[in-house]
């Protein structure tokens, strides 16, 4: 097995198209790199829950903005805010949706191998 993996997003392994929601994904193994586009008028609870069928998101995510804003609810009521440059790490458990007229744009370096997908 190789000690190095290059690949690029311009040619991702996958693509998971929501309503509003444009996840691409490439994969290293037990590893992957999602990057999430979410336009205007996105919201988890609206436009993922149902493929999700979970009541909140229950996927874990490492995420750093790189356009946009992003506003996130934890079920406890907790709440938090994520723009261009900007790190968050997040636990199951929350509903999220996007501030103003720009698209947020980010990178999750953790739950890109269950994020939009079916619940099991």
């Amino acid at each position: 097995m190789s000690t190095m993996q290059t690949k690029s997003l311009n040619t991702p392994d996958e693509v998971r198209n929501l309503p509003k929601t444009t996840v691409e994904v490439i994969d290293f193994g037990e590893l992957s790199l999602m990057k999430l586009t979410f336009q205007p008028g996105w919201r988890w609870s609206e436009d993922v829950k149902p493929t999700a069928g979970t009541e909140s998101c229950e996927v874990p995510h490492f995420n750093y903005g790189i356009s946009g804003r992003l506003h996130v609810r934890m079920d406890d009521g907790t709440e938090s805010e994520i723009g261009p440059g900007d790190a968050q790490i997040l636990g199951p458990g929350h509903d999220a949706w996007v501030v103003g007229d720009e698209p947020y744009v980010g990178l999750d370096f953790q739950g890109g191998h269950l994020y939009a997908k079916p619940s099991q």
